[in-house]
Order: structure tokens, then C-alpha cells, then sequence
């Protein structure tokens, strides 16, 4: 064999020495990507557990999460809590009118309990109302916002008990037909998935006088507007602030009957082109009622 030269024994360093760095950069490129597989994967570490907040729950100081597009016109303050919008009169010290999403994910949610916590609202600059006013007056604090539309939050039913979400109400009206509507409310949110809710007094006709320091005004008359966005449906209705023997449905009327009677202008931003038609239709079949609800408030609600 010949006899190998010293060039020949350092060429062969050289490539044995290129091949070990070759490889050892390889082995830590592969294990470079491994790590990142494993971080993408989560493989080699415990899983992040999500926050137990519902995801759609604001923070104490977040914006309101009414849209802006459903929200009627206005002649009061505009005040934004997170979970409904309302417009305060002070000439009245109540609000025209409370704007609020109604979902049927929500209303499947575990109800929170009720806290009846009324108290004056800080929101409203010129100050509202205060339990106080109602003390004595024959007249219930009768919600806009119905507190059981909000239950799915502790901190949403908790913002329904502010006075200004407040209004004179006849406690035979309050607990008889206005109770009915609102139960009605609900069982259309299910079926629809959605509803865009409007609801107040009829400010703009002559009220049934003041009670209070306040000096607040016992409206004659309310009303709620729902916009079924997803299926294309509109109902109002309007219904004296009295006790009633008469079923819901004799009460439902167009949303243009409430804006002329109400001076208002619901759903500006939505109901455009051809939606405005909604304005004037009006399909009572499309919104089933519950016959049983309606023996029951006139055997029971309407006699407590």
C-alpha cells in the first residue's frame, strides 16, 4: 500500500472536521424546529386555560355594546351603559326611550338573581330621579329595560335598577299586560335568535300628572318597538298605562303609528330603501303569542 502524504492526511482532517460541523449545526436546527412544533402544538407544555369570563362581558369601564345603528332619535342626553342605551328627558326625568340587543344565547344563560337595587343613575348629568320619588305615589318603578332581559349578567340586571331605566307605571298595568309583553319579548327573541328592542313612555301626548320631588311625569301610555333583523320582521305596539283585559295582539300597531304618535324616529340607520317598508307593515302571525300567558294574567296578574 502506498504510503499516504501529509497533504492527503490533512485533506482528510479538513473533511472529517466539515462533517462534524455540517452535522452538528444540523442537529441543532432540527431541534430548533422541534421546539417550535412543540410551542405551536403545545405538546411539550400544559395548556393556557381560557378566562371563565363569558367573552362577550365588558370590563367595569368598557364602552357599551349597543350597536349605534339601532338606537331611535333623540331630543334628551344620550347615556351608554354597557349593556343598554337610553335618552334621558329631563323635562319628564325619565327616559324617552331604552335601546338594547335581546339573544337568545342570552336569555338561555343561568338567570343571575334579582337584586332590586334602585338608585339614582350617575350618568345622567342633570341628575335623575330617586326611589324616593315614587315613595307613596300608588305607582310602581316600572322597568324600560325589563330586568329578566338582562339576567344572563350579574352586572347587566344590576344596571337595569338604575332610575333612569325607570317609569310611573300602574302596578295592574306593570304586573298584568306590560308583564305579558315582555315575557312575549323573550319567547319572539328564541324564535328570531335576535331582536333589536326599543321601549318607552309616550312623552310627547299629555301624562297623567307628576308625582315626586322631581316632579316626574306618569305617562298615559307606552311602547316598544322590535326589529327581528335576521328574518326581516317589525312589531310595535302602544297600550294606556292601565290595567287590561284585553289580549296583546289588539295593542300591535306599525312603527310608523309609534313615530307619528311618539314624535320619534326608530331604526333611522337600518330601516332604509326597501327595509323601510317595515316601517308600515305589520304581520301579526309572524310574532305567535302564548294563549295560556294571556288566562293567566287576567285570572292572576290582574288581580294582585
Amino acid at each position: 500500500m502506498a504510503k499516504r502524504s501529509s497533504s492527503d492526511s490533512g485533506g482528510f482532517l479538513f473533511k472529517t472536521g466539515l462533517f462534524a460541523l455540517l452535522a452538528g449545526l444540523g442537529f441543532f436546527i432540527f431541534n430548533r424546529a422541534s421546539g417550535k412544533k412543540s410551542e405551536q402544538t403545545g405538546e411539550s407544555r400544559p395548556p393556557i386555560e381560557l378566562s371563565t369570563a363569558k367573552p362577550d362581558a365588558p370590563a367595569a369601564d368598557a364602552p357599551s355594546t349597543v350597536p349605534e345603528a339601532i338606537l331611535p332619535s333623540a331630543t334628551g342626553e344620550i347615556v351608554r351603559h354597557h349593556w343598554f342605551v337610553l335618552s334621558y328627558s329631563e323635562d319628564h326625568e325619565q327616559a324617552e326611550w331604552v335601546a338594547y340587543e335581546l339573544t337568545r344565547d342570552r336569555l338561555n344563560e343561568k338567570w343571575a338573581e334579582r337584586p332590586n337595587s334602585f338608585r339614582p343613575d350617575p350618568s345622567v348629568r342633570t341628575e335623575s330621579a330617586t326611589p324616593r320619588d315614587y315613595r307613596s305615589s300608588g305607582y310602581d318603578k316600572g322597568h324600560l329595560c325589563a330586568a329578566a332581559d338582562m339576567a344572563f349578567d350579574e352586572n347587566a340586571i344590576d344596571e337595569t335598577f338604575f332610575m333612569s331605566n325607570m317609569s310611573p307605571q300602574v302596578p295592574a298595568f306593570n304586573m298584568g299586560i306590560w308583564r305579558e309583553l315582555e315575557e312575549l319579548t323573550r319567547d319572539w327573541a328564541r324564535k328570531f335568535k335576535l331582536l333589536y328592542v326599543v321601549t318607552g313612555p309616550v312623552l310627547a301626548q299629555n301624562g297623567l300628572g307628576q308625582i315626586g320631588f322631581s316632579k316626574i311625569t306618569v305617562p298615559a301610555s307606552y311602547y316598544k318597538v322590535l326589529l327581528a333583523p335576521e328574518a326581516g320582521r317589525a312589531i310595535a305596539f302602544m297600550m294606556p298605562n292601565n290595567r287590561s283585559d284585553r289580549p296583546v295582539m289588539e295593542y300591535a300597531c306599525t312603527i310608523d303609528q309609534v313615530e307619528k304618535t311618539t314624535e320619534l324616529d326608530f331604526f333611522p340607520q337600518l330601516l332604509k330603501g326597501m327595509d323601510e317598508e317595515l316601517e308600515g307593515s305589520l304581520d301579526k302571525d309572524a310574532w305567535p303569542i302564548n294563549s295560556l300567558r294571556y288566562e293567566k294574567r287576567v285570572k292572576e296578574w290582574n288581580e294582585r
